[in-house]
């Protein structure tokens, strides 16, 4: 029954809810909650074998495991999502996973061919139409050039997203933005330590504007960090702790792991 209408709709409209509210979950700050959806999102579209529904689910995938920094399981997905989209002529799909793969490379310290697939997957992209994922490719390219040393050509990607992101009103990974543009503010030559607490202050208002708990506390851990160094420490103390202390799972991610560690320096 669910094949039928899936082959009918085009897609397994069970299946994209799932893999959707694994990233809302993620952002919402559940993230062992959000990798359950995802798995649940992907157990039913192999059991419909329906490779639309298959491969949207690896995307949507990517980009869990994206937020959740685990590099590996980004590579993991858009190996296989590049695998479907090329086996059943999906070519949006086949842009977007170029651009994951991609960033997963830059993450490997492997930046030259990371970014020569990101700015491949976008190029992709646009030449099928679609726009709306542009800003997100930005960001990561953004963050893969300030990785590999680039940090002026990363900060004008940045810009460059942030300001797509601000004229189609899509907001998903904009506080991230933020943030990272005062990342890489604070790593040029003469660092803006002003520009970039202005910058992970926007990022934090974002995130609480959208109830976006794990993008508020990577900002969080941000601003802190930079408190930390000007001296601040009881500030940033009192802005870390609440917002770790909120969470009730994911301790085992990246995120949680570098805030307990941070909270315990600033004690």
């Amino acid at each position: 029954m669910q094949r039928a209408l899936a082959e009918r709709q085009g897609e397994a409209l069970g299946v994209r809810c799932l893999a959707v509210a694994a990233n809302t979950l993620w952002c919402l700050g559940y993230p062992t909650q959000a990798v359950r959806r995802s798995q649940e999102a992907l157990a039913l579209a192999q059991e419909l074998a329906h490779p639309y529904s298959l491969t949207m689910t690896r995307y949507w995938a990517a980009r869990l495991h994206h937020h959740r920094r685990d590099v590996l399981a980004v590579r993991e997905q858009a190996d296989a999502l590049l695998t479907l989209a090329m086996a059943h002529g999906f070519p949006n799909f086949v842009a977007h996973g170029t651009c994951w793969h991609g960033w997963a490379l830059a993450m490997q310290d492997e930046g030259e061919a990371g970014m020569a697939q990101i700015h491949q997957g976008i190029a992709a992209l646009l030449a099928t139409g679609e726009t709306v994922s542009q800003p997100i490719y930005l960001v990561l390219l953004g963050e893969a050039l300030g990785r590999s040393g680039q940090v002026e050509e990363g900060l004008r990607l940045l810009a460059e997203a942030l300001a797509a992101f601000e004229a189609s009103g899509r907001g998903d990974m904009l506080a991230e933005a933020y943030r990272l543009q005062g990342a890489l503010l604070m790593r040029q030559s003469a660092p803006d330590p002003t520009q970039a607490e202005t910058c992970f202050q926007q990022a934090l208002a974002i995130s609480r504007r959208q109830q976006a708990r794990s993008w508020e506390l990577r900002t969080a851990m941000s601003l802190s960090r930079l408190w930390q160094q000007q001296g601040k420490r009881t500030e940033a103390y009192d802005l870390l702790a609440p917002i770790y202390g909120w969470f009730t799972e994911g301790f085992d991610t990246p995120d949680l792991q570098e805030a307990k560690a941070l909270l315990e320096e600033l004690v």
